[in-house]
């Protein structure tokens, strides 16, 4: 009996989903487990599995087409099945191009989409599918990764295709020379002009779009700012890494604030919850959570369409340091390079987002339902301090300071409860020490 495959929800607001590439064509075998399709989903696009074994009787969308989630996207013929009995047990009617040939041959179609795609050599631009190890592997060497013939379902590039590349010496790639960091971008020429053009939306910018309009319209939002003194936490954070370096661990300023937000919804809950509409003779209410996760914001590079996306670390509250670290460093590198699971992306009840390393010193950053608030943090800025010794005595200091911004829903959170809370940060950020504990 046929199997047909929809497109499943991969994130909890996801309504539908855009397939960028397919990794089989009619006709493939798969088996559970197998990697068949990229899609594109409201937060990141993502690799769909198979959930059976079959052999692909029809692809049901083509690439860069957007269905519903619950609509078919795949049909699988079991063993000894006709692609033609599938389809037909499916109730389905498959388009002429993605259907395996019947007794007349496959269409010029049929061929056109089961020919595998061309690999520019010479573009690095150009997408090549390999899996997260086989990209590790290959920057650590300097190999372009379209250089590489990939063994896998599909042409899909592995370990051992770049293994075996690097054991036979056949390739040897000089590291591509950067910049300084002081090095400003070139200048256009004078007289240079931008070229007008009209950008599409993707599926994630899109829903960005529609999800920030509804969160900014709907939930009354407001902004409270305070600063926290630096100092302490700096010094702290780098006798830390000179003893962890002989581990490679390296801790960010981002991981100290991920871990003083975390610890701190202990004492002030409100900011750890979701507004809750009501349904039926019910009104609404606050829902109060038992576990802190912390979203993260991750910025997507160009070349993947851009965007944002807000990986989730579970009850952060209850993780030190290290495993903050190791975690927010695993899910930026998985969201940019393989994109993040369902459950990475969902379930977070109170978000973070970090510019300061862009050099911003200061910003605002709208809520990210359900959460009842979202926390922007700017750079730490060296500024003049004056200090008082002992004996009452004033004397001029240079000290860094961080800004934090948190919005709140107010229909939740009142202005002195988010004081409170950033107090509260404050004072774990500037005594550092008490987040090693």
């Amino acid at each position: 009996m046929a199997i047909n495959i929809t497109m499943p929800r991969l994130s909890d607001t996801m309504e539908q989903g855009t397939v960028v590439k397919w990794h089989v064509n009619a006709g493939d075998s798969v088996s559970t487990g197998d990697v068949i399709a990229d899609i594109e989903t409201d937060k990141a696009t993502m690799e769909l599995e198979s959930f059976d074994d079959g052999i692909v009787a029809s692809l049901a969308i083509a690439e860069g087409k957007t269905i519903n989630v619950g609509e078919t996207i795949v049909i699988l013929a079991e063993d000894g099945e006709s692609a033609e009995d599938a389809i037909a047990s499916t109730g389905a009617s498959a388009p002429a191009a993605k259907q395996v040939g019947g007794a007349d041959g496959p269409s010029p179609s049929a061929t056109a989409v089961a020919e595998p795609p061309a690999i520019n050599v010479n573009t690095e631009s150009e997408r090549v599918f390999a899996s997260p190890l086989a990209r590790k592997i290959a920057r650590e060497h300097n190999l372009p990764m379209n250089s590489i013939t990939g063994s896998g379902p599909s042409g899909r590039i592995i370990k051992k295709d770049v293994e075996q590349l690097i054991a036979g010496g056949a390739l040897t790639v000089a590291p591509v020379p950067t910049a300084p960091a002081a090095q400003m971008a070139p200048l256009p020429a004078p007289g240079a002009a931008l070229q007008a053009r009209n950008v599409p939306l993707n599926t994630m910018r899109g829903i960005i779009a529609t999800k920030l309009v509804e969160s900014k319209t709907t939930i009354p939002h407001y902004q409270v700012t305070m600063s926290a003194r630096m100092d302490s936490l700096s010094n702290l954070r780098t006798e830390l890494n000179e003893q962890l370096a002989a581990q490679s661990v390296k801790l960010s300023v981002n991981d100290f604030i991920v871990r003083a937000c975390a610890i701190a919804m202990h004492q002030h809950p409100f900011i750890n919850s979701s507004w809750n509409p009501g349904s039926g003779q019910s009104g609404p209410s606050i829902d109060l959570h038992g576990h802190v996760n912390i979203g993260v914001a991750v910025s997507l590079p160009e070349e993947k369409g851009g965007g944002l996306v807000v990986a989730t670390i579970p009850n952060a509250d209850q993780i030190g340091l290290r495993q903050i670290s190791a975690e927010t460093k695993r899910l930026a590198a998985k969201a940019r390079d393989k994109g993040l699971a369902p459950a990475e992306l969902s379930g977070s009840t109170f978000t973070i987002s970090n510019l300061g390393m862009f050099g911003v010193d200061h910003f605002t950053a709208i809520v990210n339902p359900p959460n009842a608030a979202i926390l922007a943090v700017g750079r730490a800025i060296d500024k003049p301090f004056i200090e008082y010794d002992e004996n009452g005595e004033a004397e001029l200091v240079v000290g860094s300071e961080m800004s934090m911004t948190i919005s709140s829903d107010h229909r939740i959170i009142d202005g002195a409860m988010a004081a409170a809370y950033l107090k509260t940060v404050k004072e774990l950020l500037e005594s550092p020490a008490s987040l090693l504990v």
